[in-house]
């Protein structure tokens, strides 16, 4: 290697780049997929279109990876070896709006949204990366942790198989369907004197779901839990770092086996495929969805300034404040693209950081080969379909770790924190992660509250935030310290 080029900047030999690529890949693999599964599934929209949300996914990962760890112009790109996948933090307020608008008009929304937050995102990056003062650990910990527990529901409803919404164990009687049905096609019909069917009129699941918590599905979840346990500990190395795309392939085996999982679909789907943009439609743009998305952004933006100054120190590359600023910037740019292109917002994954550590290989160009690996995943429709055919239950072992990790990387940051001496962080926790709750244990309090708010109180975790912020800012005020954010995002990184 030339002395005079640093580690981040080494162009490696092209197999050996592809095959460290290839591992950053599979790294985050199980991550980047996991939300548009989600995402898909809580509109209600076809194995199709959610193969469709997983492409797009695969593909716009590739790409915003390739302007971060690469560059682009003066004004995008971090240029460090960074691998960029959908956030889990935005999961909630998305599945939030998916269940109240399911199908097309909600895809429609969503994006918009996140294509008005990706805008401003843009715009306030620069400004982003000076509000470390308001996110010390004590915040950035708690708002972290509830975004693990938040999302612990999705998994433990994959576990028991519940196939009619992300709750109730519970189905429509066929029979009140069949009849309402009629009702509704009688009242549409030429001369009918039946007044049409009031908007938003729903039947109520009552009869119990013969198929919730089957203990077949329960089991193959337990196997994929337990495939994952002693993978992780007792292997090495990579094999350890993938332990949870391993275990969903173990479940994937034993559920084809059983026949609970076919390959029709993957059959049907063709080899390549564009990935297109507004393929949903023209999105819709409502202000207080975009609201809600940007202050998601907001926090995602914070998380990422701890990731990129922590991996400033281990790749020994100074991270000044206009390069922060283009790395939040490249945040922004990815949500915005993640719109365009029907997929998700983004923000730089802590387990690929966290494998810098492992491996000591500097050189940002192993995440550019990265990206054109995701890139090339993401034109090849059948790996999407192939994702979307694995069964809830095999998923929701996996979905188990992948989830409880985002909350234990919230508890290792507030490991961090002091407790003893500062009685202030333990309220700023405490009613936080509490008022962080309210929307998963009472998802009815809001409704007598103004129609208009409740897409930006029904996400906990936004209401976590908003609380952790102004409490420590009442309790402790606003003191900066640089020092205990890149503490906090190598404790994040530490697997």
């Amino acid at each position: 290697m030339d002395s005079t080029v640093h580690p981040v900047d080494e162009r490696l030999p092209s197999g050996k780049l592809a095959a460290l690529g290839l591992q950053h890949v599979l790294v985050m693999y199980a991550g980047a997929v996991a939300v548009p599964l989600i995402v898909g599934r809580a509109l209600k929209l076809s194995p199709e279109q959610v193969a469709l949300l997983i492409s797009a996914d695969l593909f716009v990962c590739g790409l915003v990876t390739l302007i971060q760890s690469w560059g682009m112009t003066q004004w995008f790109g971090i240029r460090l070896p960074v691998m960029m996948g959908v956030t889990f933090a935005a999961v909630a307020p998305m599945v939030s709006m998916a269940n109240a608008n399911p199908g097309l008009d909600g895809a429609r929304m969503i994006f918009g949204a996140i294509i008005g937050a990706g805008v401003i995102s843009i715009i306030i990056a620069p400004w982003v990366s000076r509000m470390l003062r308001f996110f010390p650990p004590v915040v950035t910990g708690t708002i972290i942790a509830v975004i693990g527990i938040s999302l612990m529901r999705i998994g433990i409803n994959w576990i028991f198989g519940n196939p009619v919404g992300p709750t109730a164990p519970t189905i429509i009687n066929p029979e009140h369907k069949q009849w309402l049905d009629a009702a509704a096609a009688a009242a549409t019909a030429p001369g009918s004197a039946l007044p049409p069917v009031p908007k938003d009129l729903a039947l109520l699941p009552k009869l119990p779901n013969p198929k919730y918590a089957d203990l077949t599905g329960v089991g193959i979840a337990g196997v994929v839990l337990l495939s994952i346990l002693l993978i992780s500990k007792y292997a090495k190395g990579f094999i350890a770092n993938i332990s949870v795309l391993l275990g969903i392939i173990i479940g994937a085996v034993i559920a084809t086996l059983m026949g609970l999982m076919t390959f029709d679909k993957v059959g049907k789907a063709d080899w390549v495929g564009l990935v297109m943009p507004f393929s949903f439609g023209t999105p819709s743009f409502d202000p207080v969805l975009i609201l809600t998305m940007t202050l998601v952004m907001i926090v995602v933006m914070i998380e990422s300034t701890g990731m990129f100054l922590a991996l400033g120190e281990m790749t020994d590359r100074q991270v000044d404040q206009p390069a922060l600023a283009r790395g939040l910037r490249t945040d922004g740019l990815g949500t915005l693209i993640g719109g365009i292109f029907n997929t998700f917002p983004y923000t730089s994954f802590s387990q690929n950081v966290g494998l810098v550590a492992v491996t000591g290989i500097k050189s940002r160009f192993v995440c550019v080969a990265g990206g054109l690996i995701l890139i090339a995943l993401g034109v090849i429709p059948k790996m999407a379909a192939l994702v979307e055919s694995l069964p809830t239950v095999v998923l929701g072992g996996a979905g188990l770790v992948m989830f409880g990790m985002v909350a234990a990387t919230g508890i290792r940051i507030l490991a961090g924190v002091d407790f003893k001496t500062n009685r202030h962080n333990s309220l700023i926790v405490a009613i936080s992660i509490g008022i962080g709750m309210i929307p998963l244990i009472a998802p009815n309090f809001k409704q007598w509250m103004p129609h208009g708010l409740h897409p930006l109180i029904e996400s906990g975790i936004l209401l976590a935030s908003l609380s952790a912020v102004f409490l420590n800012l009442f309790l402790n005020g606003a003191k900066g310290d640089v020092q205990a954010t890149i503490n906090a995002a190598k404790q994040a990184e530490a697997h």
